[in-house]
């Protein structure tokens, strides 16, 4: 297991078994932070970078040393286009993965930063590019602290939140990483409650309370598994504001169901509960700045299993929404659960803005790459917060087209309100597959003045067989946009009053019925 930290303010290099720094190339020519590397070594260092070209995402150079055994340069381009981020972060990324760390011992990664704003990015890059998971029988063994320093050499302290961020981001990629049935829906859940502990409201709708809900989707999609499908909600901030709801797809396996997946799609299936990893990651988070915001968490968590009760095509659901679903496609099973848990969060909790994440469609690396998620938003605004957010996090989005009437028609039924998937696959899926979740929220009250963003992060949550924690620095740094443009709670209570507010209301989870 690869262990991540942050540096102490006196660095030191005996004992390493591997030194990295990490910068621009041209930030290379300027001299190294005062007493990092003694002259020897630097000139070590000088000469990799002199013959290492770092093409367009970047290269890594390595050479042997007396002590550090390994010194090593990661060489970002100079030059970016629009659509990244400032901080380089795919590039360090890059980099970063070819190192080859061994199995035992500690290192330190330098980042040499353009800005000391590139910080929360550059530092979410190095704890994406590390495992967080080693099920081998002898596991690494490497602990590996990070320290950063600006552009005029002076060291960078990274604050609570770059802490918080480094943390939780690997915490959703070790969950991802996760074996299925080590992680099953009851099992997500208990993590989820373990991780936000006892200072927040927790509710738990498992089994056939789902029913009683009007939570179809989240019910058929998982109750031909051995766990349960479940709801779970979490809540937390000032009441009588703006409340922003996070809403994530949590599938902890998916076969596909009756429309089972072949040999080859349905391995790393476990990482199709990346965007309830995102989610709950962000959660924990936010929940220790303490926005001006009401937040709220719905993970939306069931296996997509085979058996004699699964759902089967030709089936009509009836939505929380209230709309019917006819079933054709028992594989485009994640939009059901957002659908469902999309109306809980407006109508049921009365959130002003909903953000859902899922590793949706895998036509979502078609358009928009293993890099930068797709989001779709009704709201241009929302959209532009999104990608902004996913600039300065390091966590990329680019936006796809939100046009129901262009869309809505994939979905036509000849017995029910809609169906589940669309009858032209070549008519942009993506979008298609959000335009189904918006449909849930379209309408009535559950739309009036409601703005709502949808990112499909596919691609960048599971490339390479291996869970990167993606996600989680974006969803937190869009929220906090949200919030930062949010009016000041109505509410206003005493001391007392509040004190009473703040404390724990979790709610046992309910037996599921069989």
């Amino acid at each position: 297991m690869i262990e991540l930290g942050f540096a102490s303010a006196r660095l030191s290099t005996a004992g390493l078994q591997h030194v990295v720094v990490v910068a621009p190339k041209a930030r290379f020519g300027r001299p190294l932070p005062q007493g990092l590397l003694d002259r020897r070594r630097a000139g070590l260092l000088a000469a990799l970078v002199a013959q290492t070209k770092p093409g367009d995402r970047g290269a890594l150079a390595s050479t042997l040393a007396d002590e550090p055994v390994w010194l090593s340069a990661a060489v970002l381009p100079d030059r970016l286009s629009r659509y990244n981020s400032p901080a380089r972060a795919d590039s360090i990324r890059f980099a970063l993965e070819s190192v080859k760390w061994g199995s035992k011992g500690k290192a330190l990664v330098v980042l040499l930063l353009d800005d000391p704003a590139h910080l929360l990015a550059a530092a979410n890059a190095v704890a994406r590019a590390l495992p967080a998971l080693d099920a081998r029988r002898e596991p690494a063994g490497v602990k590996i602290q990070l320290a950063a320093f600006g552009p005029d050499g002076q060291r960078l302290v990274p604050d609570a939140r770059v802490r918080a961020t480094v943390e939780h981001a690997r915490t959703a990629a070790r969950l991802v990483d996760t074996p299925p049935s080590e992680l099953h829906p009851r099992a997500l859940a208990e993590a989820a409650r373990a991780l936000l502990g006892d200072d927040v409201e927790i509710d738990e709708i498992v089994g056939d309370a789902l029913l009683e809900r009007r939570l179809g989707g989240i019910h058929a999609v998982g109750r031909a598994a051995v766990e349960a499908p479940r709801l779970l909600v979490a809540s937390c901030g000032p009441k009588g504001g703006t409340h922003v709801a996070l809403v994530g797809k949590g599938i902890c396996f998916d076969t596909g169901g009756l429309h089972i997946k072949a040999r080859g799609m349905m391995e790393t299936m476990k990482g199709d509960m990346g965007g309830a990893a995102a989610v709950l990651g962000a959660f924990a988070i936010l929940r220790e700045e303490r926005l001006p915001v009401r937040l709220s968490l719905l993970l939306c968590i069931a296996e997509n299993a085979v058996d004699a009760r699964s759902y089967k095509p030709d089936d009509i659901l009836t939505m929380h929404s209230g709309k019917t679903v006819e079933i054709n496609n028992t594989d485009a099973e994640g939009r059901l659960l957002l659908a469902d848990g999309v109306s809980f969060a407006a109508r049921e909790l009365g959130a002003d803005v909903v953000i859902d994440a899922a590793t949706l469609t895998g036509a979502q690396l078609i358009a928009t790459g293993l890099v930068h998620a797709a989001v779709v938003s009704n709201d241009a605004g929302l959209e532009a917060l999104a990608v902004a957010a996913g600039r300065d996090s390091g966590d990329l989005v680019h936006p796809l087209p939100f046009a129901p009437e262009l869309y809505q028609h994939e979905f036509r039924s000849p017995i029910a309100d809609m169906r589940n998937s669309v009858a032209n696959r070549n008519n942009a899926q993506s979008s298609c597959a959000a335009q189904f979740v918006w449909s849930h929220l379209d309408g009535g009250a559950a739309e009036a003045g409601r703005r709502w963003c949808h990112i499909d992060l596919a691609g960048p949550s599971f490339p390479k067989d291996r869970g990167t924690g993606y996600g989680v620095a974006l969803l937190a740094e869009l929220v906090r946009r949200v919030a930062a443009e949010a009016p000041a709670p109505r509410e206003t209570t005493t001391r007392g009053a509040a004190a009473k507010a703040g404390k724990t209301r979790a709610r046992k989870p309910a037996r599921p019925r069989r």
